[in-house]
């Protein structure tokens, strides 16, 4: 049997073997087409090359591909474990010719692969061309030998492929495996064409023309050929099997569900155990990708996949979290070909471990609410959309997950109305996403990267040095020179000015000519991750199109800044060897004046992990260890131990950044293109000031070096004398006098607390008479007291009750101008008048509204505490009109 690795890796060897360059996959999130939520086809990384908008160093290129389709328009969420080939996850096999081979050897390579390579009869094989598209059925004819018959012309858009209503287009031609008349189904074209049968494995698109508005208005000058096979569909071919979930490396993960869950993947928990190995695969890359789970955008999606695969486990009767379990047999099946599942097992074990965990805490409530909702319902009922709303907003069920419920007792879901309860959700939510995490790329800066190149940067080296202006961008649109006033965007050939990338803000500084131009430079842009942007008003004189300059960065706010993002990675070191290997940077602002740090953890920093962070930082710098910079491949990089962020987008060459004393290898190395200080000694000092949450799962530290950290601590210390000098005590003994100060404050609180209960008991000049007086033939107290605390009035009433023995008790306290009243009845007087009676008549001459309580003991109060004795004087009123 040919495995599942074995077949991905012959498909990429035979691939190179013809010339084309092997270009690992692409992380799941675009990072050029903000557009899409996942990457969603094997195509997607090299759109830009297809549109002439970047330019790479092949003209023909292999690759496998991971894709997701779970969000948006390609969603397969609903149908996976209940089909034999969908999937949340798939690999996508891939060649791609960029302007240089075409139709002809498209089809040859494919033909000569899976005939003669894998060795695929040619009677299970069926081809597909666009109804018009003569060359490729000419070719077909030639290349395979297929008889006419199993040459299908197809005139609909199944067999036309285009990028968008405008841009590149071309016919496509698909490849059909013949599963066997066991099977229901017939060929592509026929009226029963979706069976299973016939299955797709291959598809080649011809990119051709061009089009606008959907319509053809001319032809490419270099043609391009873009494939796709699904690595699962051929697997299934290859091995023998009609069922994706057949094939070695879904039996492995099912097997091991299986072990774990003692049941089998048959009957009804089949299609549990397929979605839980389906799903374990899309969370892992996702989460080795950088998204995490959340309440929005790609990590909502995140979410809903992994709370699906979690109802599963749960209906086959996992006690315990059962996910996370099932991640070393993961890495056992695609590690070797993807390592940055290896490199993120920790981080995708525990995230997936405290999903599960925050997940079974509210599961069972949420299905003792859809058994409730559904008890009276009959087979084909539909759930109400709001029940289904209450499920998501109360319980955090996706409405796809209680879709999926509901399917097993054949029942649906009343989308419209789960939808008009979410409509004010959708808009926050449309309103918060963030696209692919990159402002989109503007035509403009396409096209001024494909005329000049990539800007050189010069800053590693120096703070100054001249440049030659290539472009002038005012509001939008290129100009060919400013003037005086003019607030543009600058390009030059080259600049020491660093362009905001990587969480490190750009360069500020200013410009100047002989000719007595000058400029000031208010911020520096990085758009494409090639083009340094000057942003820039003119102060003085004009500037055009090829003219020189003369540039300075501000050399204080860059130092400042370096030291801060030499500080990042010394604390991402420092976090890992603290917190453990699951730690990975999430985000980072590295300014002048502050550095933020976003990480990987599922729990607050304590105390000491925080002062073991910053002593292990400060030790460092003070090391004063050089800063070590080289220039690797990335895959050269990660081997030698560097630290990339996990779908972070790097190119051919990567800087590796070494710093901190060294055992077997430096403290921190990790991948990074920014600035930084010549040894860590320039860092000079470095104060966490804040840890905090960002989101679930992530933290976020803040904190300050050099000499904003020695100003904080310095004003710090000041407040800190001035503190003991309003104790009249040393620095050092401001902690026990404070100490000493709560604990006498307490005391006082006490005694003064018991002091104004006297005085309401009747003691030290309280306004009433200190015995009780007789209203309609029952014993009444009332007191009024200025500054008994609103809680204290049930205890003392209480009191005044015990007091009296049989009778009422009535008590207003007068604080700040507003008054609080109690009223207690004895028990042998409950029967004769009610305490929440009582107290709104109190209530009401307060001014007051409401009060309540037991028949016993009732409270209240009211905003005019002059009226204090009037509230007394109605008790006693309600109280005798009742007798009577």
């Amino acid at each position: 049997m040919t495995s599942t690795n074995d077949i991905r890796r012959s498909f990429l060897d035979y691939f190179e073997s013809q010339g084309h360059e092997r270009v690992p996959s692409a992380p799941l999130v675009p990072h050029n087409d903000p557009t899409l939520m996942f990457v969603n086809a094997g195509m997607v990384p090299f759109k830009n090359v297809f549109t002439g908008l970047e330019q790479v160093s092949y003209t023909t290129a292999t690759s496998s591909q991971k894709c997701v389709r779970a969000g948006g328009k390609h969603n397969d969420l609903d149908n996976v474990g209940y089909t034999a080939r969908h999937h949340t996850f798939f690999e996508m096999l891939g060649n791609f010719s960029f302007g240089d081979y075409f139709k002809d050897e498209a089809i040859s390579h494919a033909w000569t692969l899976l005939t003669k390579e894998w060795g695929l009869s040619t009677d299970k094989l069926t081809a597909t061309v666009y109804h018009t598209d003569d060359e490729a059925y000419d070719l077909w004819r030639k290349i395979s030998g297929l008889p006419e018959e199993r040459i299908i012309r197809i005139a609909t858009k199944d067999n036309f492929w285009a990028m968008g209503s405008d841009g590149p287009c071309g016919p496509c031609s698909e490849i059909f495996y013949d599963h066997g008349d066991h099977i229901e189904g017939g060929p592509p074209g026929s009226p029963n064409e979706d069976g299973d049968r016939f299955v797709e494995i291959w598809n080649l698109v011809f990119m051709q023309h061009t089009q606008a508005a959907d319509e053809i208005v001319g032809d490419l000058p270099k043609p391009s050929i873009d494939t796709g096979m699904g690595l699962e569909r051929i697997a299934a071919v290859m091995q023998g099997v009609h069922d994706n979930y057949d094939t070695d490396q879904f039996k492995a993960l099912i097997a091991a569900s299986e072990d774990l869950t003692k049941t089998k993947a048959e009957g009804e928990r089949q299609a549990s155990h397929r979605v839980i190995a389906d799903h374990l695969r899309s969370s892992g890359f996702l989460i080795a990708d950088g998204v995490l789970p959340s309440n929005e955008g790609r990590g909502y999606v995140l979410r809903r996949i992994m709370r699906r695969a979690m109802r599963h486990a749960h209906i086959l009767g996992a006690a315990e979290p059962l996910i996370h379990r099932l991640v070393p047999e993961l890495l056992s099946e695609m590690g070797s070909a993807y390592p940055e599942l290896v490199r993120a097992q920790t981080l995708i074990e525990t995230t997936l471990h405290d999903e599960e965990v925050r997940f079974r805490r509210t599961l069972a409530n949420g299905l003792k609410l859809l058994d409730e909702a559904t008890r009276d319902m009959g087979e084909g009922d539909a759930l109400p959309g709001e029940t289904a709303f209450k499920l998501y907003d109360t319980y955090g069920f996706p409405f796809d997950l209680t879709k999926d419920a509901l399917r097993r007792e054949g029942l649906s879901v009343d989308r419209e109305g789960f939808d008009a309860a979410m409509a004010e959700q959708k808009a926050k939510a449309r309103a918060a996403w963030k696209g692919s995490g990159e402002q989109a790329s503007d035509e403009l800066w396409f096209d001024l990267a494909d005329e000049v190149g990539a800007t050189e940067f010069t800053g590693y080296l120096s703070g100054e040095g001249e440049g030659v202006v290539q472009a002038i961008v005012k509001d939008g649109t290129r100009v060919d020179s400013a003037g005086e006033g003019d607030e543009v965007m600058l390009v030059l050939n080259q600049t020491p000015f660093y362009g905001e990338s990587g969480g490190q803000v750009g360069d500020a500084g200013s410009l100047s000519s002989k000719a007595g131009f000058a400029a000031i430079v208010s911020d520096t842009s990085k758009p494409l991750g090639k083009l340094h942007v000057l942003h820039s008003k003119v102060t003085k004189g004009s500037v055009k199109v090829g003219d020189s300059l003369h540039q300075e960065i501000d050399v204080e706010r860059r130092d400042q800044t370096r030291a801060n993002h030499s500080a990042t990675h010394l604390v991402h070191a420092a976090l890992r060897n603290r917190l453990g290997d699951h730690v990975t940077q999430k985000g980072s602002l590295v300014a002048p004046d502050r550095l933020r740090f976003d990480f990987s953890h599922p729990s607050a920093l304590t105390a000491d992990e925080i002062a073991d962070i910053e002593r292990e930082v400060n030790e460092e710098i003070r090391a004063n260890e050089i800063v070590d910079t080289r220039l690797m491949t990335p895959d050269d990089a990660i081997e030698a131990g560097a630290l990339a962020l996990f779908g972070e987008k790097y190119g051919d060459e990567v800087r590796v950044l070494s710093m901190g004393r060294k055992t077997d290898k430096s403290y921190s190395v990790e991948l990074c293109g920014g600035t930084h200080v010549r040894a860590t000694g320039d860092i000079q000092l470095f104060k966490i000031i804040s840890e905090s949450a960002v989101s679930s799962g992530v933290r976020r530290i803040e904190a300050l070096t050099g000499e904003a950290a020695r100003m904080w601590l310095i004003q710090r210390d000041a407040k800190l004398r001035d503190a003991a000098n309003s104790l009249k005590a040393a620095p050092d003994e401001v902690p026990e006098r404070i100490a000493a100060l709560v604990r006498e404050r307490k005391q006082l609180e006490r005694e003064l607390a018991d002091a104004k209960k006297a005085l309401a008991m009747g003691g030290g000049g309280a306004k009433d008479a200190p015995g009780p007086e007789e209203v309609a033939g029952i014993a009444f107290m009332g007191r009024v007291v200025e500054g008994l605390e609103p809680k204290a009035l049930r205890p003392t009433v209480d009191d005044m009750k015990r007091e009296l023995g049989s009778g009422i008790a009535a008590l207003v306290a007068v604080n700040d101008g507003k008054a609080s009243v109690a009223v207690g009845v004895t028990d042998d007087k409950t029967n004769e008048a009610s305490a929440v009676d009582l107290v709104k008549v109190a209530v009401e001459a307060l001014g007051g509204k409401g009060g309540g309580g037991r028949p016993d003991m009732a409270q209240g109060g009211g905003p005019d505490g002059d009226k204090a004795e009037e509230a007394l004087a109605a008790v006693k009123d309600a109280l005798a009109s009742s007798a009577a």
